[in-house]
């Protein structure tokens, strides 16, 4: 019997790492490309900014109803469900003009974020006693690869000649692995929890789960306003698109350091208010160098910028786990903090965007960023204490 398991969960391991590297290549594949996508369809840096914001808003909105399709499907149905509307989605939009690129990138947003909300008390549930491990590899996949995603979006479309179009949607192979490995998780027992919702508790009355959510919308606003912006910002201070496209690949590979080594070390404290404090600083510290126009100077700020990042990420996703009482409190906590905290970061891409079409200023985007990393702090020290909804 025990022969017969290692396999499954060998496959089980392998899936939710093809999984989790498709949960962010669709977005973090734009920022780079903005420049490309505004000239060809001739829109406003507000409206490229709301490619971004349309993804988050699609992941406020439909957090609060992935926890019920897990329950209705399965959680392992789910999951797939997800990953093959991000599929179609990530096709659709390159097909047409502004039109079938909005629809096409709420599709892409409503896949991601029903894998997404349901991954987590996926593997607490299947993998309990590997809980760090899940976590360091749900969130390092993601990190991963949107640094590749960011990397690889412009020399595709231009050394390659696939142009934005192409560039986009060469990331759907990716997708059509993760479901044919997926498949078998599909028919597997316990995967949906069936019935186990009804007994969860209320989590949009704990204080404590709109602490955990309030932080993940802070760190998911600085990350998605950067992902966004920062090749633009770069690009208007003398680098090429290449390069700039390569800073933000840089400042998401370094992040690795963080989600992967962070939710082991995590799960063994009793607090985490301490590394959160910690986090906080260094986003102080890192975005405030980029006050400074000198390219050595900007690397090491993306430097400190991306462990923190990664950390960040890390942390919300591990709270998630730590801070419900039970296993049944998991997956409503995962779809509240993801739906109210991706309701504040769809405000950051366009907040800024509509900023630099009215004051044309680079540095509205540095102070915005340092507000958001308050917000980081304030939410995080009591979201870190040893305490169960």
């Amino acid at each position: 019997m025990q022969n017969r398991q290692l396999p499954s969960q060998a496959l089980l391991i392998l899936g939710i790492v093809l999984i989790s590297i498709n949960l962010r290549t669709s977005i973090a594949s734009v920022g780079p490309l903005i420049p490309f996508i505004r000239e060809d369809l001739g829109i406003s840096n507000g409206l490229a900014g709301f490619l971004t914001t349309l993804s988050l808003v699609t992941f406020a909105v439909f957090s609060l109803f992935a926890p019920s399709i897990g329950k209705k499907l399965g959680h392992g149905k789910a999951i797939f469900l997800g990953i093959l509307l991000l599929a179609i989605g990530v096709v659709l939009r390159v097909l047409g003009g502004i039109e079938l690129l909005y629809i096409g990138t709420a599709l892409t947003g409503i896949g991601i974020v029903i894998a997404n909300v349901l991954m987590i008390p996926f593997f607490k549930a299947r993998l309990p006693e590997k809980i760090g491990l899940m976590t360091a590899i749900l969130s390092t996949g993601m990190s991963l690869f949107a640094a590749v995603a960011s990397g690889f979006s412009v020399p595709l479309a231009v050394d390659l000649g696939l142009g934005w179009r192409g560039s986009l949607a060469s990331w759907v192979v990716l997708m059509v692995l993760a479901l044919v490995v997926w498949i078998p998780q599909m028919r597997s027992r316990n995967a949906g929890h069936q019935g186990d919702l009804l007994k969860a508790k209320n989590v949009w009355k704990s204080k404590l789960a709109w602490q955990v959510t309030l932080f993940m919308g802070a760190q998911s606003v600085m990350y998605f306003t950067m992902v966004t912006w920062l090749p633009d910002m770069l690009i208007a201070r003398g680098m090429s698109p290449v390069k700039a496209g390569i800073a933000l690949s840089y400042m998401q590979l370094i992040s690795l350091i963080g989600t992967f080594f962070v939710p082991n070390y995590l799960i063994r404290l009793k607090e985490q208010s301490r590394v959160i404090l910690i986090v906080g600083i260094s986003y102080l510290v890192g975005y405030s160098a980029l006050f400074i126009q000198n390219e050595l100077i900007a690397f090491v700020a993306l430097t400190i910028i991306g462990v923190g990042s990664g950390a960040s990420l890390s942390i919300a996703y591990t709270l998630i786990s730590l801070r419900s009482a039970e296993d049944l409190t998991t997956a409503k906590l995962s779809g509240m903090v993801q739906s109210a905290g991706y309701i504040l970061a769809a405000l950051g891409p366009l907040v800024f965007g509509i900023s630099l079409d009215l004051f044309d200023n680079w540095e509205i985007l540095i102070w915005f960023l340092l507000i958001m990393t308050v917000q980081f702090i304030g939410f995080g020290l009591p979201a870190g204490r040893n305490c169960k909804i």
